[in-house]
This record gives C-alpha cells, sequence and structure tokens, in this order.
C-alpha cells in the first residue's frame, strides 16, 4: 500500500475547513465596498496564509488534498457555485468573476505553451481576439449554433496561429518571444485598418442562444431572478472544467513527458529521437486552441470586440498570470488570476496603476521567486503513484 492510500479521510478535515473559510474569505473580499475594508481583507488573508504556512498546516492541508485529488476538484467547482449562487443578482460582481475564469481558461492555454513546451508565446491576447472576432463574424451572418462557434474561435486561432509556426520552429528563446510580439503588433494594426472588420470601433457579437434559450436574459425562477451572467458562468465553467482535465491529461501522459523533455533541453531531446517539430507544433496550435476559445466566449459575454482590447499591454497581463502563478502549475493560473483581476478592481485608487503593478509583480517574483506563487511539483508519470 502506497502512502496516498494511507491516507484517513479524518486527515482531510482541515483542508475542508481552510476550503469553507477561503470561500468565506472570497466572498467578503467580492462583497465589501470600503477601501478602507478591502486592504484590511487583503493585510488580514496574508497574515493568515504566512502564519499556517509557518506552523506547517498549509503543507499538510496541501498534502492532503494532494492525494486526494479527486476531491480538491470537487470542492474547487462546489466553491464556484456557492460563490455564483451568492452573488446571483449582482451583475458587476458575477462579471468579474466571468473575466477570472475566462482569463483562467486562455493562460492554461499559455502555461502549455511556456510551462510545458518551453514555447515562448507573448502574443496570447491576440489569439483571444481572433476567438472573439470569429464569434462576432459567424454569430452576425451564418446559422451555426453557438456551441460550434465556442470551438471555430479555438480553431481559427489555431489556424491563424500556424503562420507562425515556421519562424517559431526556426527560433528559440528570446528569438522565438520577438515573433510572437511582432505578431501581436500587427494584429493590432490589422484590425484597426480592416473596415470588414469594424475597423477602429470594432464589431457587436450576438450574445449566446441555446435552444431556444437566450443567455441575455435574466432567469426567474418563481419570485427569484438570478442574473443573465449566471446563464454564461455555468457554460464557462463547465468549459473551463473540459479544458481542466484536457490539460492535466495531457501533462500525466507521455505527450506531458515528451513536452518536458523538449523544455528541459532540447538539443538532448533531439538526441534521444524526440521529434521536436511535432511536439512544438503540437502545444503551440493547441495552446492557441484553448486561448481562442476563452476569446470566443469572452465576445458573447460582453457582446463587442475592439482593437482595443487585444493589445500587447493585454498579453503582457497573461504572461504575468503564467509567470506569478508559478509556470507548469494549473492551480497557480487560478491565484494569480485572482490576484490580478480583482485586487486591482476592488482598489480603483489603483486602477490607473494596474499595469504598474503588474510589472512591479512579475519583477519581484522574478527577483525573489522565480518559481511563482504555487511552483510545479515534481511531475508523476504515472497517475496516482506516490513515492513509498
Amino acid at each position: 500500500m502506497n502512502s496516498g492510500e494511507k491516507q484517513t479521510p479524518a486527515t482531510l478535515w482541515p483542508a475542508l475547513a481552510g476550503t469553507a473559510l477561503t470561500i468565506v474569505y472570497v466572498i467578503l473580499l467580492l462583497k465589501v465596498e470600503s477601501q478602507t475594508e478591502v486592504i484590511g481583507l487583503l493585510v488580514v488573508g496574508a497574515l493568515a496564509i504566512l502564519a499556517t504556512s509557518w506552523s506547517g498546516h498549509l503543507a499538510r492541508a496541501g498534502q492532503a488534498l494532494t492525494h486526494h485529488e479527486s476531491i480538491l476538484h470537487l470542492l474547487v467547482i462546489f466553491g464556484a457555485l456557492v460563490i455564483i449562487g451568492f452573488f446571483r443578482e449582482d451583475h458587476f460582481t458575477l462579471l468579474l468573476l466571468t473575466t477570472v475564469m475566462l482569463y483562467v481558461l486562455a493562460t492554461l492555454g499559455l502555461n502549455l505553451q511556456f510551462g510545458y513546451a518551453g514555447v515562448l508565446n507573448f502574443a496570447g491576447a491576440s489569439f483571444f481576439g481572433i476567438g472573439g472576432y470569429t464569434a462576432a463574424v459567424l454569430g452576425a451572418h451564418t446559422p451555426v449554433p453557438d456551441l460550434l462557434i465556442i470551438l471555430a474561435g479555438g480553431v481559427m486561432a489555431a489556424l491563424i496561429g500556424s503562420i507562425l509556426l515556421l519562424p517559431v520552429l526556426r527560433t528559440r528563446g528570446h528569438y522565438a518571444a520577438v515573433v510572437t510580439i511582432a505578431f501581436a503588433l500587427l494584429f493590432k494594426v490589422f484590425l484597426e485598418v480592416n473596415d470588414i472588420l469594424g475597423g477602429p470601433q470594432g464589431l457587436q457579437v450576438p450574445g449566446m442562444e441555446m435552444f431556444g434559450w437566450k443567455f441575455n436574459n435574466n432567469i426567474e425562477i418563481g419570485a427569484l431572478e438570478l442574473s443573465f451572467y449566471v446563464n454564461y458562468l455555468i457554460v464557462i465553467l463547465l468549459v473551463l472544467i473540459a479544458a481542466f482535465a484536457l490539460v492535466r491529461r495531457l501533462e500525466r501522459s507521455w505527450v506531458g513527458l515528451n513536452l518536458d523533455a523538449l523544455r528541459l533541453d532540447e538539443t538532448a531531446a533531439t538526441c534521444f529521437g524526440l521529434n521536436i517539430v511535432r511536439w512544438k507544433v503540437t502545444a503551440f496550435l493547441l495552446g492557441n486552441f484553448l486561448i481562442g476559445i476563452a476569446g470566443a466566449l469572452s465576445g458573447m459575454v460582453i457582446g463587442f470586440v475592439a482593437p482595443t482590447s487585444f493589445t500587447f499591454a493585454d498579453s503582457l497581463i497573461l504572461v504575468s498570470i503564467v509567470l506569478l502563478g508559478g509556470i507548469g502549475n494549473v492551480w497557480g493560473l487560478v491565484l494569480a488570476t485572482a490576484i490580478v483581476v480583482i485586487i486591482p478592481e476592488k482598489l480603483q485608487a489603483i486602477q490607473e496603476y494596474r499595469f504598474l503593478l503588474y510589472a512591479a509583480m512579475v519583477m519581484l517574483m522574478l527577483l525573489f521567486r522565480p518559481e511563482g506563487l504555487l511552483p510545479r511539483p515534481v511531475r508523476h508519470y504515472f497517475p496516482g503513484w506516490r513515492p513509498k
């Protein structure tokens, strides 16, 4: 019997209690409006994390949930549903939660490229925009069902991203990064001068409609009325669960093993017979596919796409989330996205300086914790295996 099987349900109680407290804390942070209260909650949260870390409770809770990963997944889904239910009538907060989920979905694609294969991509916002514009064009001019439009956004992002395959495959490191930066700049200019795609004014995106149900209508259940954002949140949560499962499966499969070898030492991987071109193409296209899906969903939620929403600065936000959370750690993306999206929104005083805040966070992380807030643990090739 391995150490994972020796875990008893009693060891999960601290983790369950911590999850409940985290849900309450997030609800309080989203609910309060006073700047003083927001700062106070942030300080209390930081002190609580430090205290539990120094006492060892945080590590023990994390270890217990690692040995019962299915329970961790259920707790996260339950927590998301509880928070959505609590703010069921609050349009602004639900839009904020929607943004967090969409950014997590997009950064899952970037993490697949950065964290697993080591393929640099500084044009994440551009592929996000491709998904959004695909939803705008297909939704307004074709009878394609919205579910297929969402997939089409991902496919279109992957197809247009294939234009960069040749220069990305022929370059490495910062040279490959320059290629994607150039693409991001050219993409924005292309949108601005293209009148068919609305030029600088952008395009409207029709709201999602499924089985005759229009998602832009509020949900009425008797005397209870829910915000229309709940419709989108449920769909996005389901898509996010599927994307998360896909990325985790890839990480723990022979595909993930090959991508890790590519990231660690491309020359050595080539010497051992790995097809470098195949795995770079796989990581780049699949990552862009996930980003494009997030962009299509975002366009439907917001109802509008414009070139100013997909700038190089927006790409840097996505990159900063990956670096802050911990390159290669999918759970770190959730934490980092919450920090990057929610905190500047709640602290209105720093709204105008949010890009300065992102830059400062990235520099501090690279200097003092280059592995990120949640470093990627040692991967296990065989799922469920633990050292004895």
